[in-house]
This record gives C-alpha cells, sequence and structure tokens, in this order.
C-alpha cells in the first residue's frame, strides 16, 4: 500500500472542513442505506434512550454534576463547544466559570523543540512514533488550579483537561480521523501546541507520529474516568452518550460482530470501480484510489439509538475488549489490532509505484512500530489485461538497477521496469504474496483486496511512472530506504513458487468448501476461502476472523446467540475470538465465496 501524502483535490464544501465526501449524518433517517448493496454507513444499535442529542441536553447534564473536565481529542473546534454550551447555560440561567486548559500550554517554540526529534528529515513523510507524554507539553501551573465555589457550575476545557488533578467526572470529545484530516486540508486546525497550520503532508506527519500517539496514551490512561463522550464531528451540533451504555455496546459486539465505518481517498494511480459500483460516493471525486474498509487507527465505530448516530474511534475497543476481540493472540498484541483490509482501486486507472516495505528491524529501529507491513493483494476485480508486478528477474543487478532509478529520478527518464521486475497476469481470487522487503506493484485495471499486517504508510516507491501527484507535485521518491531494505533474492523460479498462492482444499462437504490461500512464512497472517451454496458454520478457536464478501451478492452472518446480520459484495466484517462459532448463510444466486484472515497459532515477533 501507498502512503498517502497528496492533498486530495476535492471541492470546499465550506471553510472549516474539505472534502467531497460526506460526514457521517446525525440520524439514522438522514440518509437511505441501500436495501442491496455495499453500505457505507454500518451502525451498531446501542439499545433505546442511550444516544442524546442536542447542546442543551448535554448542558443540563452537566448543570446536575456542577463541576465537570472537558477533554478530547486533536482536531475538535474547542471555541465552538465552549460557545454553544455557554449559549445554552444562558438560556437557563446558570453562571458558569469557564477555565481553559490551553492557557497552560508551553510556548510554541518549545513544543517545536520537544517533537522535532520525531519527525525526521523535513522533506521525508515519515518520523518516528513519539514517546513523549501529554503533560510533557504544559506547564506545570495547571496543578494549582481549583474550582471557584461561587460560581454553579465550574468547567476546565481543552485537550490534557483530565490532567488536573479535580475529582470530577470526564467528558470526553471525539472526532473521526478522516474528519480531522478534512479539517486539516481547509486550514482549519493546526497540530498540537502549533500556533498555525502547516502543510497538509507536515500536519498530518505531525498527527501520526506525535500528536495521535500522544493523544491515544492519554484516552488509554483517563479511560476509566470517562464519564460521558461525546460526538463533535459536526460544527454546530453534539451526540453524546453516558460512557457506561457506550462500554456495553462495546462489550456487545466484541462477543458478536462488527463493522467499521469506511471511507475512501482519491490518489495519483486512483481507478473508478469504487466510484461506480458504490452508492453514494461522490461521482465527482476525480477518483478513489484507497477505501479504509478495516485501517483501524483511521476508523470508526458508529452507534445508534432512537436514530441518533455516534462514532467513536476504534481505540475506545481495543482499549476496554481487546482479550475478548483478539482472543489468544491478546498477549502478542495487546490493544493493536494486527490485521488491515483496504482496496486498492486501479480500475481504468494507472500503476502503483515500483516500490517496497521495511523489515521487521528496520521498521522498529527507524520508526518505532511494533510490526511490519506485510502485505498480500487478492484480486477480487480485474479486467483481462490486469496485471501485478512482484519480485525480480532471474538476471537482476542491483547495481545497475538502482542507477536506472537513480537516473529517472535526477533525469525524469522512463525505465523499462520489466527488464528488472518479474510482471505477472491477474485474475480474479488470485492472491499474491508480499513479504516485506518485496519488490511489488499493483498494475492498472485491477481492484485489490490488500490483506496486511496493520501498519500502512510506510511504502519506499523507486519508480512512479514519471507522473505528478494530485497536488501537481512529483511525488517523494526513496530509492535509499528502499536499497536498505529488498531482498534480491527474491527473483526467477521463487518468485512463482513462493510469493504466489497455491490454494488447496483443506475440507469440504456436499455443497462447500475450505480452501487454504497459503500466505508466505515471513507473514503472521494467513488466508482462506469459504465456498458455499447454502451455508456453512465456523468456529473461532479463541482467534479474530476478517472476513469479506468476494464472490455473490449476499450473506447473513449469524451468531451463536442469534443475532443475525446481513452483508454485502466488498463488505468487511469482523468475527471476534469471543464470538466462538458463527453461521454464514448464502442469501443471494449462486456460490457464495467469503475471504477469512486470521493470525497464525505460531506468530513469533520477539517482544513488542
Amino acid at each position: 500500500m501507498e502512503v498517502k501524502n497528496n492533498v486530495q483535490e476535492t471541492p470546499v464544501i465550506n471553510k472549516w472542513r474539505k472534502s467531497g465526501e460526506r460526514i457521517l449524518p446525525e440520524k439514522i433517517d438522514h440518509f437511505n442505506q441501500p436495501e442491496n448493496g455495499y453500505n457505507l454507513y454500518p451502525v451498531h444499535p446501542l439499545g433505546n434512550n442511550k444516544i442524546f442529542n442536542d447542546y442543551s441536553s448535554l448542558a443540563s447534564w452537566i448543570i446536575e454534576q456542577e463541576t465537570v473536565i472537558i477533554d478530547g481529542y486533536i482536531g475538535v473546534f474547542w471555541q465552538e463547544v465552549e460557545l454553544l454550551l455557554q449559549q445554552e447555560f444562558e438560556k437557563k440561567n446558570v453562571k458558569v466559570n469557564w477555565i481553559r486548559f490551553s492557557d497552560h500550554i508551553k510556548p510554541t517554540h518549545e513544543i517545536a523543540q520537544l517533537v522535532n526529534p520525531f519527525l525526521g528529515e523535513t522533506k521525508s513523510v515519515w518520523g518516528k512514533k513519539s514517546t513523549l507524554q501529554l503533560e510533557d507539553f504544559f506547564e506545570s501551573g495547571y496543578r494549582s488550579i481549583q474550582p471557584d465555589v461561587e460560581c454553579e457550575v465550574n468547567i476546565v476545557i481543552g485537550i490534557g483537561a483530565a490532567l488536573i488533578d479535580w475529582n470530577a467526572p470526564i467528558i470526553y470529545l471525539e472526532i473521526p480521523k478522516n474528519e480531522i484530516q478534512y479539517r486539516m486540508r481547509a486550514n482549519a486546525l493546526s497540530n498540537l501546541g502549533a500556533d498555525k497550520p502547516a502543510s497538509a503532508a507536515e500536519m498530518y506527519k505531525r498527527f501520526y507520529f506525535v500528536d495521535w500517539v500522544v493523544l491515544n496514551d492519554h484516552k488509554a490512561q483517563i479511560l476509566n474516568g470517562i464519564s460521558l463522550v461525546a460526538d463533535v464531528q459536526h460544527k454546530s451540533s453534539v451526540n453524546w452518550v453516558i460512557a457506561k451504555d457506550l462500554k456495553e455496546g462495546l462489550k456487545h459486539i466484541s462477543q458478536s460482530l462488527f463493522r467499521v465505518r469506511p471511507w475512501f481517498e482519491a490518489g495519483a494511480w486512483g481507478g473508478h470501480w469504487l466510484q461506480e459500483n458504490i452508492e453514494g460516493l461522490n461521482k465527482n471525486e476525480v477518483n478513489y484510489a484507497w477505501s479504509f474498509e478495516l485501517i483501524v487507527p483511521e476508523n470508526g465505530i458508529v452507534f445508534e439509538s432512537n436514530g441518533n448516530l455516534l462514532e467513536v474511534a476504534f481505540d475506545f475497543l481495543m482499549l476496554t475488549e481487546n482479550q475478548s476481540v483478539l482472543g489468544k493472540h491478546s498477549s502478542i498484541f495487546g490493544t493493536e489490532f494486527p490485521i488491515r483490509f483496504d482496496f486498492l482501486d486501479t480500475m481504468d486507472g494507472g500503476n502503483l509505484s515500483v516500490q517496497c516495505h521495511p523489515s521487521l528491524k528496520y521498521i522498529r529501529e527507524e520508526f518505532g512500530e511494533n510490526i511490519t507491513q506485510d502485505e498480500t493483494y487478492y484480486i477480487l476485480e480485474c479486467n483481462e489485461d490486469a496485471k501485478v508486478y512482484l519480485g525480480f528477474q532471474e538476471d537482476i543487478n542491483p547495481i545497475e538497477f538502482n542507477k536506472a532509478l537513480i537516473n529517472s529520478q535526477q533525469l525524469s527518464q522512463e525505465i523499462d521496469i520489466e527488464k528488472y521486475v518479474q510482471v505477472h497476469d491477474a485474475k480474479k481470487h488470485d492472491l499474491f504474496l508480499i513479504p516485506n522487503s518485496t519488490v511489488h506493484s499493483a498494475g492498472a485495471n485491477n481492484l485489490v483486496l490488500e490483506i496486511s499486517a496493520t501498519p500502512y504508510i510506510f511504502t519506499f516507491k523507486m519508480y512512479d511512472w514519471l507522473r505528478l501527484g494530485l497536488d501537481g507535485q512529483p511525488r517523494p521518491i526513496n530509492i535509499e530506504h528502499a536499497f536498505k531494505n529488498l531482498n534480491f533474492d527474491r527473483k526467477g523460479i521463487v518468485v512463482t513458487d513462493t510469493l504466489i498462492a497455491k490454494p488447496a482444499v483443506i475440507e469440504k462437504g456436499e455443497d462447500w468448501a475450505l480452501i487454504h490461500l497459503p500466505t508466505h512464512q515471513e507473514h503472521f497472517y494467513d488466508v482462506h476461502r469459504l465456498e458455499f451454496d447454502t451455508e456453512i458454520t465456523v468456529k473461532t478457536n479463541d482467534v479474530c476472523h476478517i472476513l469479506m464478501l468476494v464472490e455473490g451478492s449476499s450473506i447473513k452472518v449469524k451468531n451463536k446467540d442469534g443475532q443475525v446480520t446481513d452483508f454485502h459484495y466488498a463488505e468487511t466484517f469482523v468475527i471476534p475470538a469471543a464470538a466462538e462459532s458463527y453461521t454464514l448463510i448464502n442469501t443471494g444466486v449462486g456460490r457464495a465465496k467469503v475471504i477469512k484472515a486470521f493470525v497464525k497459532d505460531d506468530v513469533n515477533f520477539g517482544a513488542l
């Protein structure tokens, strides 16, 4: 998968949000869910009277508490939240003492010195995951702040507010990662402690390596003290839930099934299959290169109650229920979800860059990640001329290849890439194996389901076909990083023998079969395909399963508790380890085929 290092050229919807994609509706009746087809807005019922709408009800709850702490994530419009709440307090004739925690943040130049060691080279898209704590960003004076006893209500508000040592309920303000980036692209926000916006690429790098890391750690530390969670992705309204009710909802899905809310991005090589086949996507977007089907560091989970919708980051699920989700592998991965599913759409688009990903040792030492970007390409759709570039030619000369790449970069010279890299025909249901350090690229006219380890931005591009990004600028080329990682032994017949899965039937019945698509020995996850005419029952064996319908129009999934959920072609869903078993029921015409990815039993990374 390629890093998202281009600014998306889409219409400015307003001054605070730059995207051609619709914001998640506040209420379930504000969008039409397709009866048959891919659903952009999967929701999980929370029960009646659990999610509340508007600032008036939130203000009433705060008045009852008298003293509260309002903390939250980067990207929240804090002044707007304070203003809207203050208007409600004034309507109720309540005097409020507002304490803005941002008044205690360190000067911008001091914070720049703090974070710079984690931001890598200026022109690089990568840094190293921060080891800072949120309190490092603030002056110590906040420790002496006390409520004003003469005021009816005392509120301390802002990022980090829960650092204050008050015995008071915490309200946590949530905002999805995609909406943070849409606000970022509109220059409507800046990084933690920065006094103004930077470029989109610079801000994203800061988010990924510093802000999100620090704030995720802070969220984990204060989790047990959070009394209420509010979704503030809409600028002038709010949906909120009592934390106890949210945790009960998270517990339920951790023992049954769930689907995260997907989101979509354009790219230099992007295609049009997603755009043409998924109802509700922006038909005027230039293309869609990626779908964040299950890239959980940037996905959210949507709950529903009385028609009101509330989205929380996937972090909440893993912080509260990681053992139920991951089962026997929770001791290895902790609160990190290990596998991702995403689409790479090159249908009527272009080739991805010729690229590789870092070794485990390299990604840990250079970037601070725990696991590396081991990938596979599952071909979901393709045209007859579709290709995948994978592995080196038998006669590869690394020195000559390096020289050709450098000349291309410096002199804008085209390369006959097939002189160095093998090209393979792509057919529906093929699985190409891309362990770290392997040269590869998806060719045009594919819809690739990328099944991978979770890390997703560590792509070392070597050759990008001399094209420009959507911002009109050349995309970064990373030949030096690549050559520190490339495995030149993956060449010739080794490629076809070890890097293209050889399907084998491992179980079968009267109208079903279980197909094994073996992954590489370096992959910590494996892949099965379940094929069935009527239905098939599967045990989790205390392992999390990630699934997608890859042939057929629709299925039902029945859990052991009798819950039945519908899924359609190309929708990703997760069966947690704690679900124990589930039945897939074919509700379409013809044989249904479902891909299942899961962590291998013998996985061992050493100390994570």
